[in-house]
């Protein structure tokens, strides 16, 4: 290799378009939220040992945003949890087509789940389903998933694409 070939890069080198900052400011802003409800939460309880139940609510919702928001950060950078065993013995060029292969299965999964929570938080609209601690409407908690879902499948594409392109 002459000093001004650069190599082939990798899928975990490859820069996404579409910054990752804002889910991780709203990853953080959600988690922000969970610590402090969470130590709200341990402050009145120690000092009155009175508990606010109704924060868990909002504790579970919140949760789910960060874990969606996470996985969306994780397969932007190629940081997701997997295997590699038989992947690293294979050759560069079997290994970009496995790779495809489980960006397809992880885009088909959550394509569902933009689907199916699509369909879910359709029908606690449409017949008024309210949370049992808050009474809250069940699809202000329950939109996030196929949103959320929604943008993980938009950052495998992108993944993709990426993959397909590198040689």
């Amino acid at each position: 290799m002459t000093e001004h070939e650069q190599p082939a890069e990798t899928p975990a080198e490859a820069e996404p378009r579409v910054p990752v900052r804002i889910e991780e400011a709203l990853m953080a802003a959600a988690m922000a939220a969970l610590c402090l409800i969470t130590f709200g939460n341990v402050v009145v309880r120690y000092l009155t040992n009175i508990s606010f139940a109704f924060t868990e609510e909002y504790s579970i919702a919140l949760m789910v945003i960060v874990a969606l928001l996470g996985s969306a950060v994780a397969f932007t950078g190629d940081r997701h949890i997997r295997v590699t065993f038989l992947l690293d013995r294979l050759s560069p060029a079997a290994r970009r087509r496995a790779e495809l292969f489980v960006v397809a299965a992880c885009i088909l999964m959550f394509a569902l789940l933009v689907r199916l929570g699509g369909r879910l938080a359709w029908d606690e609209y449409r017949f008024e389903e309210t949370s049992p601690g808050l009474g809250i409407p069940s699809f202000l908690y329950t939109m996030w998933l196929p949103i959320l879902s929604a943008v993980i499948v938009l950052r495998l594409v992108g993944r993709a694409i990426r993959i397909w392109r590198m040689r």
